[in-house]
């Protein structure tokens, strides 16, 4: 009865968090493209600076009609959402935010190979989208989300297993326990990979060619409306949280804090976490869209290479250091 008690309220605090964090980076989004461009962004709902904004997006997309286009392949239309939504809850209940067990949803002994697999996964969501909707647009979206697929989804299992080898373990609990401040300088690199191809998989600016409003309309969610709608912004909120968390837990120590302040745990993985999405947002405001052509070139001449690299890189140092 208690490991039944114990697991349903790991997952009522799994389902609260992606719940709340997805709505937080949202209207950080919000805010800090506001001033950066000069503007104040929402300031009405809610009362104070528009924070509950997104809430109030959250109720008008429910208000709407769910339209389902008359050619759509319609069981494929619906489920699409689904599919691109419920792959980054299921990485947050492996993902961990403290030095104690109880700071996991779920420990997972193969927990990188868990989380990358059900990522990649979130991905086909746009990919049925594209092809269900019955519309040329939403088909040539689609189509550019499996080209991104293809070309970045290489890198980012490349990067993460270097850090697997520096730590001699798949599990994401057992590389954080490995984990060593001097391994930064010579993992950076597979870092940047990582975070970059991620952002190519989530389809975030300057990589959202998939999307493209200004060439092909809002690409494979062109003819979505009402709550599916909402789902695939709320996917992709839910995506930013997860890159960062897994960047963090990989790449940045997770709950390990400077000074060796462990004891702070969770607050250190959430602040590193904060910073990475902070990034994220930054890198829409400041960069156009690549095309398509620099897009692949970027993943198959610049960040496999790298990735490589990045791999030989920690063979050499493993081999040195035993």
């Amino acid at each position: 009865m208690n490991d039944v008690l114990d697991v349903a309220i790991r997952l009522v605090i799994v389902f609260a968090v992606f719940m709340v964090l997805p709505l937080v980076v949202g209207q950080a989004e919000h805010k800090v493209m506001a001033h950066m461009q000069g503007r104040l962004g929402p300031m009405y709902a809610g009362g104070f600076h528009g924070w509950a904004q997104l809430v109030a997006d959250g109720v008008k997309f429910a208000q709407k009609e769910d339209i389902v286009p008359a050619a759509a392949d319609r069981r494929v239309f619906q489920l699409a959402p689904a599919v691109a939504l419920l792959p980054y809850l299921l990485v947050l209940v492996a993902l961990p935010i403290g030095p104690s067990e109880g700071a996991v949803g779920q420990v997972v002994d193969a927990g990188i190979f868990f989380v990358l697999a059900v990522m990649g996964v979130g991905v086909l969501g746009s990919l049925m989208a594209g092809w269900a909707s019955a519309n040329k647009f939403s088909l040539l979206g689609g189509l550019r989300t499996a080209a991104q697929l293809l070309a970045y989804e290489l890198p980012m299992l490349l990067a993460a297993a270097s850090v697997a080898m520096a730590a001699g373990t798949v599990s994401l609990p057992g590389i954080l326990n490995a984990f060593q401040w001097w391994w930064l300088p010579w993992q950076i690199v597979g870092a940047l990979v990582f975070f970059v191809a991620g952002l190519a998989e989530l389809q975030r600016p300057p990589f959202d060619m998939p999307v493209a409003d200004s060439e092909i309309i809002f690409g494979a969610y062109t003819e979505y409306s009402g709550l599916r709608f909402a789902l695939f912004l709320l996917a992709e909120y839910a995506g930013i949280v997860v890159l960062c968390g897994l960047t963090t837990v990989l790449f940045l120590g997770g709950w390990h804090g400077p000074l060796g302040a462990d004891g702070l745990g969770w607050v250190w993985t959430l602040l590193k976490t904060a910073v990475l999405a902070f990034v994220v947002i930054w890198l829409r405001v400041t960069y156009p869209r690549l095309r398509e052509d620099q897009l692949q070139k970027l993943a198959w001449t610049v960040l496999i290479p790298l990735a490589l690299a990045q791999i030989a890189l920690t063979g050499i140092v493993k081999v040195a250091i035993d």
